[in-house]
């Protein structure tokens, strides 16, 4: 590997044929212009680092808005328009050049951020607004100085969003009941609250001059408070804030009963969690090592992608003997292939090499990919596998606490690291091949854009469709696996052969109380995320006087909201994610118990949630 090249292949942009912009012949060519950025959204651009679209270098991003086919019937149009081609297209038809790919479809007025130029404005943003746009980099140095202004009040928000969810959960322990009914009306008062808050809003935007302006006609806007100004912009909120109202509504109506049950089921995991508090911070753990995983892959990545070396060919009209051939251009003027073929040249033909680690790059990257796979399911098996032991010791113990290990949570970890690494490998070995097959798919699609053949794009969409079903089925049969893995201690094969029988058995069963129990943990995530994000709006942006003194003066205030929004949801979801584990084990646990769960009726059900397991029942399960 060679540092210099990779560094200067990870900053500076290439364009299609490899070349660097803003160096050599290109000095006054710095930026990097995409024909179409959309592509860049390929999961492709993961394995070769690269947007799947032609890209050329350009002296400045264009200022305007401007079609192929408007552009090439005015002249002055089209001279500007050439600019952004690959190569002059002379007198060719539209047809043509976009077959060639010579020129793009469309350019968009753009912004330079990293060299590369980005779409900034729609085509008619400038006619309604005066406001001056910053350079991308400018935006980027601003953001980043309202983090530096507003860390410590962003810290204090995730603070708060922690003890919100921690207050959940104890009360969860003592009022369950009363508190999932409360936490059903909190989130739809929120949402309604929210409702008229924008309606409110909206009213009062109808006399000031420039907000009937659509959101087509602004465009896109750096500074997203622009939007707020806008009357569609609050229209569009309260429009999904309804359609989220009604959404809870109706499901509420229909679910209503069986929340009685599910309700039965989190107290007795309330329960569980509090003898096992430990298990609330065990997400961290998992984290961490995730994190460990992401950047070592990361870093891989980056090593592939960059370790390959620009090679050059000899490229000639007519016959030569040497075409094709590798060549150096620094010393082609003086080689034996110039004086054979005085017309030809040596010219960039792709980045590789000719050593067979070059040629196999693609296949390292997707093996890199499967490593990563693999390992990240494995992290999060582990996870899976250590709350469930821990719950599980909680379940069989008769005399609580006084029969469960004096440490459940590392108990449960000590067994899993120590006795069933194999299964966790094996599980998260089945997952990843799935992973990767999609990935392959995705790779194969992206290569076969420009085929005709109808039937081969209807089979690999059949195929992407069946593999992503696969890939749900294999993690939900995996968790329950894993949990039998805890609770008896057998292999991976027998404890998924178990699960997945013991759960066809309680079918009826499985799918109401486990979609029950993730709906009403979900409006606790979406209660605590509204709760602390509308606090932290009416602090960032300003508009409470109690908050006028300590609001630190930011450029973009939606930047630390956003932020406070995504942190508070990763909280919550951490936290409940080990309630909706505790509830899964409990009650895996509690169909092993009583086999015949299926001859209950919901109200027997729900009051024989609270069961205990006999002492000779736990004989006999040892």
């Amino acid at each position: 590997f060679k540092g210099p090249i990779q560094n200067r292949k990870v900053i500076y942009p290439t364009d299609s044929l490899g070349q660097y912009c803003g160096q050599g012949k290109l000095e006054k060519q710095p930026l990097l212009f995409y024909f179409n950025m959309m592509k860049c959204a390929s999961p492709m651009v993961l394995l070769e680092f690269q947007c799947p679209t032609p890209q050329v270098c350009v002296e400045k991003c264009p200022d305007r808005t401007l079609t192929l086919v408007t552009a090439i019937g005015n002249a002055q149009d089209w001279e500007y328009y050439k600019s952004y081609c690959r190569a002059d297209p002379g007198a060719k038809p539209v047809v043509d050049i976009l077959q060639k790919k010579l020129c793009p479809a469309y350019l968009i007025s753009s912004k330079p951020f990293l060299q590369r130029c980005f779409p900034s404005i729609g085509k008619k943003a400038h006619i309604y607004t005066t406001q001056s746009f910053m350079e991308g980099r400018q935006v980027a140095m601003k953001i980043f100085e309202d983090y530096t202004k507003s860390w410590y009040w962003i810290l204090i928000c995730l603070l708060i969003a922690v003890v919100l969810s921690l207050i959940f959960i104890v009360l969860l322990r003592y009022l369950a009941g009363i508190m999932v009914w409360v936490m059903i009306f909190m989130v739809i008062a929120v949402v309604a609250g929210g409702i008229a808050h924008c309606s409110i809003k909206y009213v009062n935007l109808k006399d000031t001059p420039g907000s009937n302006i659509t959101l087509q006609q602004l465009g896109f806007q750096p500074d997203f408070s622009v939007y707020l100004h806008i009357r569609q912009s609050w229209l569009a909120f309260i429009i999904i804030l309804a359609i989220l109202e009604v959404i809870i509504i109706i499901l509420l109506i229909f679910l209503r009963k069986r929340i009685r049950i599910a309700v039965e089921l989190m107290k007795e995991a309330s329960r569980a969690v509090g003898y096992v508090m430990s298990s609330l911070f065990y997400p961290i753990f998992t984290f961490l090592l995730l994190t460990i995983v992401i950047a070592y892959w990361g870093v891989t990545a980056v090593f592939l992608s960059t370790s390959s070396e620009p090679v050059y060919k000899v490229f000639n009209e007519t016959d030569c003997l040497h075409a094709r051939q590798t060549c150096d251009p620094e010393n082609f003027t003086l080689s034996t292939m110039k004086r054979d073929c005085p017309r030809s040249e040596c010219l960039f033909a792709f980045y590789g090499g000719e050593t067979p680690y070059h040629k196999y790059l693609v296949v390292l990257q997707f093996y890199n990919v499967f490593l990563f796979f693999w390992c990240a399911n494995f992290v999060t098996a582990l996870g899976q596998m250590t709350l469930a032991g821990a719950f599980a010791s909680y379940y069989w113990a008769p005399n609580k606490p006084n029969d469960m290990p004096a440490y459940p949570l590392c108990a449960s970890l000590g067994r899993s690291l120590r006795y069933h690494t194999g299964s966790l490998a094996f599980g998260s070995l089945i997952l990843a091949i799935v992973q990767i097959i999609r990935v392959l798919l995705e790779y194969i699609d992206h290569k076969l854009k420009g085929a005709e053949n109808k039937f081969a794009k209807f089979l690999l969409c059949c195929l992407k469709c069946c593999f992503w079903c696969l890939e749900k089925f294999i993690k939900f049969l995996n968790r329950n696996a894993y949990i039998m893995v805890a609770i008896y201690g057998k292999n991976f094969c027998r404890s998924a052969r178990d699960a997945f029988f013991l759960l066809m058995r309680n079918v009826i069963r499985v799918v109401v109380l486990d979609k029950v129990t993730d709906f009403i943990l979900f409006l606790g995530k979406l209660l605590i995320v509204g709760l602390v994000g509308i606090f932290a709006f009416f602090f960032f942006s300003g508009h409470t006087d109690a908050f006028k003194g300590a609001t630190p003066s930011l450029h973009y205030y939606w930047v630390p909201i956003l932020t406070v929004l995504v942190g508070s949801y990763l909280i919550a979801h951490g936290f409940f994610s080990v309630y909706a584990m505790c509830v899964d084990t409990l009650f895996l646990c509690f169909c092993e118990y009583l086999p015949l769960i299926n001859v209950l009726t919901p109200e027997t059900a729900s009051m024989s949630i609270n069961i205990k397991p006999s002492r000779s029942t736990l004989e006999g399960r040892k």
